[in-house]
């Protein structure tokens, strides 16, 4: 049976994911920031479903609960991210949401892989999957919601040299781009839903093969540019 840590599964597009894996077969280990939420969603997602309770923030936390997890992790998904502060144009930026934004959106997700590392070793088919944005392309000369763009940007890099990094191991290290979601970030009208994403998203995984490592895509499955 194979085996998944999903980040940030209480809501969204991170519980979609852990619910569609669990219909097909995977054992769901997910992060959640409280034991309260570890009760809802495991309550909610059923047999199959291990929660994780850490912040993604704490590497601490990340570090301990890497230790304490046994056995293989098949597939690492980095789905846990911010929309950042109210103000964050380049003219009226609240630093410190923006340092928060970097914090959860870029380090975290490389901080997670890197602490997970064992166990995706220990697979022999480990993959990596960070959820990005289409707003990180660098197409887009927008003034607006700049910490989020610049920590999806960013993130895109950091991905980038991971793939590079764990290439001669054989592990595929790979960045989505779900479109506008209908979630707490993205709301109701957004095109997307939740689940429609999860299922693109686990049947890139399925199949993301050695030689796409590092690549952008859709959460359709077509490559994209950075």
């Amino acid at each position: 049976m194979p085996r998944c840590l999903v980040t940030a599964t209480n809501r969204g597009i991170g519980f979609e994911l852990a619910r569609a894996a669990l219909e097909q077969g995977w054992t769901v280990f997910g992060s959640v920031r409280s034991d309260a939420a570890a009760r809802e969603t495991a309550a909610k997602l059923g047999t199959g479903f291990e929660p994780l309770v850490f912040d993604v923030r704490d590497r601490k936390a990340v570090a301990r609960a890497a230790n304490a997890l046994s056995g293989s992790l098949d597939l690492l998904v980095n789905n846990a991210g911010i929309i950042g502060p109210e103000r964050q144009t380049p003219t009226d930026m609240d630093f410190g949401g923006f340092a928060e934004t970097l914090a959860v959106n870029t380090i975290a997700p490389l901080a997670v892989s890197q602490a997970f590392l064992p166990h995706l070793r220990l697979s022999g088919a480990g993959k990596i999957l960070t959820i990005s944005s289409q707003m990180a392309w660098m197409g887009y000369r927008k003034p607006d919601t700049l910490a989020y763009r610049a920590s999806k940007a960013a993130v895109n890099k950091v991905m980038q040299g991971l793939a590079t990094a764990l290439e001669p191991e054989g592990i595929p290290v790979a960045l989505i781009d779900p479109g506008w979601v209908q979630t707490d970030m993205g709301g109701p009208s957004a095109d997307n839903s939740p689940a429609d994403v999860a299922d693109g998203v686990l049947k890139i995984a399925e199949t993301l093969p050695l030689s796409d490592t590092g690549k952008f895509f859709k959460w359709t499955g077509e490559e994209r540019s950075f």
